[in-house]
């Protein structure tokens, strides 16, 4: 289903409220297949692998050892593996198997230390495992020897990995052999995880979204596109919406994206999406605003890419995609502050009317900016969309997020992303969103030393480095972005290493990975 329709369906993930032994789906005949959990062995022990809950219950129910099965085939127990054991049926009725009224397939999945990351990534080894069936249960992260919160916390980490790596493009999605089963936690106390289930699921959606987003191709997704999606997909959920066309741009003075878009056919726009909770928190309510950068295309304008960087340039994009998905998620969520998701959005090409290095642009508000690198083109439409959102939007917190340097991706490689910020609150805090949702950010330096990077003998700003020699290319954006961002609470995210991933790795996938919905989602839903 292409992603200008209606959201797609996700595999569905529930709470049985039975165990095991108890549970009627087992010997129902509508499971496909039941998975169990296995750990390393502890030190002096004799075997292997650690059975972890269920395990036992499931080689008494099957008749067999999966301990001694998991070591026959080489599992360790670390997190991410996972073994599917076919089971044979009897021929004739002369011989009764142990298993033969039960489902035909046992999962053996590593679980590792079991800490939330360890069970994301055995959530996702699992869905792998068994796509193509129809049903799943499992009592991976089941242990009522554990508190409420551990629980929920387990199962939320089990789904979130589940959904994640049971994405496939969109146009794999009517493919029943591609798609992952409906999955069923055998956890007696439903109740006790799920709330924790759902928030897996609208995060899991969100991050659905921003790679549905980024994988559509770019002769398909110009800013209009993308514009008429935000509008649809924010007028489902009740939410403000406002488009800015050409026209408006221009009167208002955003030269920034008007510039990146004037080279390509496709007109440039500027989006904002407006939740608004139902019930504010009162005083301790906070605005948050979210700014993407939406370059639809990049082919660097007049300072060409070479061919093989403009491939995946249809990601380009992923930062709008990403605060599109993340204040649609909120509004699922029930976030108790406002967010206003903020998309500039450009197709940076090359033609007639395209921006030159050396042209001298006047950003909303007024600040000129002199241009070195019509390849640097993310951070115009950022300094245009920062501004305005100071000016207009009254935010208490502004967080800006982009595909926008290659230094990032050197710097930390493909797995973490950049965060620089003015608030070191702010800082902590997205920083703890990270680790607590799997999507990992560094904090990095605003070195002051570096503003002559972006000094200009002939503007206020100049928007890179003129020569290169300074290096620091993460370091020095962010500098020129944070003088757009007032003095307001601000960060920024430069996700150019984990928005892209060359292959599938546990909740990761290959091409669009979504990075970063899921890390603002947790930092809406946590912030006091």
């Amino acid at each position: 289903m292409a992603p200008d329709r209606a959201p797609r369906t996700l595999p569905t993930v529930s709470a049985s409220g039975d165990d095991l032994i108890t549970s009627p789906l087992i010997a129902a005949g509508s499971l496909d297949a039941v998975a169990v959990p296995v750990a390393p062995g502890v030190p002096g022990d004799d075997h292997g692998l650690q059975p972890r809950p269920g395990a036992a219950q499931a080689a008494a129910r099957y008749g067999i050892d999966l301990a001694e099965i998991g070591e026959r085939v080489a599992l360790t127990g670390a997190a991410g593996e996972a073994y599917v054991l076919q089971l044979p049926r009897s021929v004739g009725s002369a011989v009764e198997l142990p298993w033969s009224q039960l489902p035909p397939r046992v999962v053996l999945v590593g679980v590792g230390d079991a800490s939330p990351a360890e069970l994301r990534r055995a959530g996702a080894a699992l869905a792998r495992a068994t796509r193509g069936l129809t049903t799943v249960a499992t009592t991976i992260g089941v242990d009522r020897g554990r508190s409420a919160s551990w629980s929920a916390d387990a199962a939320r980490a089990i789904a979130e990995g589940y959904l994640l790596a049971a994405y496939n493009p969109p146009s794999a999605a009517a493919k029943p052999a591609e798609g992952a089963p409906d999955l069923v936690l055998l956890e007696r106390d439903g109740t006790r995880v799920a709330a924790a289930l759902e928030s897996a699921r609208v995060a899991a959606s969100a991050t659905w979204l921003v790679r549905d987003l980024a994988t559509t191709p770019s002769n398909k997704k110009d800013p209009a596109w993308i514009a008429d999606r935000a509008r649809r997909l924010g007028g489902r959920q009740g939410l403000a919406v406002r488009v800015l066309g050409p026209r408006e741009l221009a009167t208002q003075g955003f030269g920034g994206i008007l510039a990146v878009g004037a080279g390509s056919a496709s007109t440039p726009r500027l989006v904002t999406v407006s939740y608004t909770p139902a019930t504010p928190s009162g005083a301790d309510a906070r605005h948050v605003v979210l700014v993407g950068k939406g370059v639809t295309y990049d082919t660097g304008g007049l300072s060409i890419k070479p061919r093989e960087a403009m491939v995946p340039m249809k990601t380009d994009m992923t930062g709008a995609a990403v605060a599109l998905a993340t204040v649609l998620a909120a509004a699922n969520e029930g976030v108790a502050h406002r967010v206003t998701a903020v998309l500039p959005l450009a197709e940076n090409h090359v033609g007639g009317a395209s921006y030159r290095p050396g042209d001298v642009l006047t950003i909303y508000g007024g600040t000129t900016v002199e241009i070195a690198n019509t390849d640097a083109e993310g951070r115009l439409l950022l300094a245009d969309a920062l501004a305005y959102a100071d000016a207009e939007l009254d935010p208490d917190v502004v967080i800006d997020v982009a595909t926008l340097t290659g230094a990032a991706k050197v710097a930390l490689g493909p797995q973490i992303g950049a965060l620089y910020g003015t608030d070191d609150a702010l800082v902590a805090a997205l920083a703890a969103a990270g680790d607590a949702s799997g999507e990992l950010v560094w904090p990095m330096p605003l070195v002051d030393e570096y503003e002559e990077g972006v000094r200009s003998d002939v503007a206020d700003l100049r928007h890179v480095a003129q020569d290169g020699s300074l290096g620091a290319g993460s370091i020095v954006a962010a500098l020129f972005l944070r003088h757009f961002a007032g003095s307001r609470p601000w960060a920024h995210l430069d996700i150019a290493g984990p928005a892209r991933a060359g292959a599938d790795k546990h909740e990761v996938t290959e091409g669009a990975t979504g990075f970063g919905a899921r890390l603002l989602l947790r930092y809406l839903v946590d912030l006091v």
